[in-house]
């Protein structure tokens, strides 16, 4: 895990639940080849560095889980059997199989847990401050043998203010689409940081899909974060008439 930029003066608070993709030594491998390492299942392409540049853009914090999704899933339940997956989008995970509950709880205890202990002190640390919770995940241009035209994708579940603004103004931009709403996914109860992290205190949020494709590489990286740096704090003055702090 890294918390980048920690106490930052910005009301955003970035977070990146698969950032990483790290298998903790004890476990060696998991019996996944190095390749099937390289792909989505491991880890949300991109995503670390986006978040490393945004931060930056907008001195905000970023706090990024460095562990493989493989390992834990950090945006589920970890009550939840598929928090540790044995068959990742037909890839078999050996190291999974059969784990005993001792060895289900050390995963909760030592990667797991800190990530989320991590996101609720800097939370306590902000009270009274306006707040927005950024989750930032990536997606694959194609799942399952069906295209995924979509460039960006919002994901929101009940009302969510700064949700619908950040739509808009993704939508607004002429190169920026098609612009997904709850797309490619639909936030709903599986998901774990966003509503136990920002509903659950009542703080508005953003949980922002991109394509792989556009943050794979530096250069896109680079282009997306400067995209949103501009858009977000924008976005928060539609909702609030404060715009997000940002380095001169």
């Amino acid at each position: 895990m890294i918390v980048q930029n920690p106490g930052a003066g910005s009301p955003f608070l970035l977070l990146g639940d698969h950032a990483g993709r790290a298998i903790p030594p004890e476990l060696g491998d998991l019996g996944v080849p190095a390749a099937e390492m390289d792909r989505h299942i491991a880890w949300d392409i991109g995503v670390a560095g986006l978040g490393a540049r945004l931060a930056e853009a907008l001195d905000a914090t970023f706090i990024s889980q460095t562990v493989s999704r493989l390992v834990i899933d950090c945006n589920r339940d970890p009550a939840r059997a598929d928090a540790i997956c044995e068959v990742s989008d037909g890839t078999a995970v050996p190291g999974n199989a059969g784990l005993s509950p001792a060895e289900r709880l050390r995963r909760i205890e030592t990667v797991f847990a800190p990530y989320h202990a991590a996101i609720a002190a800097e939370l306590d640390a902000r009270a009274g401050r306006p707040t927005v919770v950024v989750a930032l995940h990536s997606f694959t241009p194609a799942m399952g043998g069906q295209a995924r035209p979509w460039r960006f994708g919002v994901l929101h579940m009940g009302n969510s203010a700064f949700s619908d603004a950040m739509l808009a103004r993704l939508r607004a931009e002429p190169d920026a689409g098609p612009v997904g709403d709850n797309e490619p996914y639909r936030m709903d109860t599986v998901d774990f940081t966003v509503p136990h992290h920002a509903m659950r205190r009542g703080l508005d949020y953003l949980e922002l899909e991109v394509r792989q494709d556009l943050i794979a590489e530096a250069a896109g990286q680079g282009e997306v974060a400067e995209r949103l740096a501009r858009l977000l704090p924008l976005a928060l003055a539609d909702v609030t008439g404060q715009a997000g702090s940002k380095r001169s």
